[in-house]
């Protein structure tokens, strides 16, 4: 069965971590949340801010419901504003087409979650789930 383990998650968050201080990027918080959109890891820096938990998961929540990086998803947004509005909405706050999150698969290309994170751009938030989901010998989606 293609599952995401808990070990796997840590690993993401872990190595999230040490790729962001290894950067001198800003504190984060990083999410990992299994297919379903269920929270399976979650870490927030010293000194990040009270609003990181949201934002990361909010990004990866939207990339593992629409089977899309967050980044994808902000540049669709950009031609379709009102259905993305919709989807926020209908998705009570957890839903944010902004970059920062990526899918987590497998081998085999099977969506076993997503990695968001939130503190730095877009680009560097996206970066230290890139190199996590790396680390754990799983395959940015």
């Amino acid at each position: 069965m293609h599952q995401l383990t808990l070990d796997q998650a840590q690993t993401i968050v872990q190595a999230a971590r040490q790729a962001a201080r290894a950067a001198k990027y800003k504190p984060m918080g990083i999410v990992v949340l299994d297919a379903s959109g269920q929270l399976v890891a979650f870490a927030r820096e010293d000194g990040a801010s009270m609003f990181r938990f949201d934002i990361a998961r909010g990004k990866a929540w939207g990339a593992v419901g629409m089977g899309s990086s967050s980044r994808a998803l902000a540049e669709r947004a950009k031609d379709n504003p009102t259905f993305f509005i919709s989807l926020a909405a209908s998705a009570e706050g957890k839903f944010l087409a902004q970059p920062g999150a990526v899918l987590i698969k497998d081998a085999d290309g099977c969506i076993l979650g997503a990695a968001g994170a939130s503190g730095g751009t877009g680009d560097e938030d996206e970066a230290i789930c890139a190199a996590g989901i790396q680390a754990a010998g799983l395959v940015v989606g």
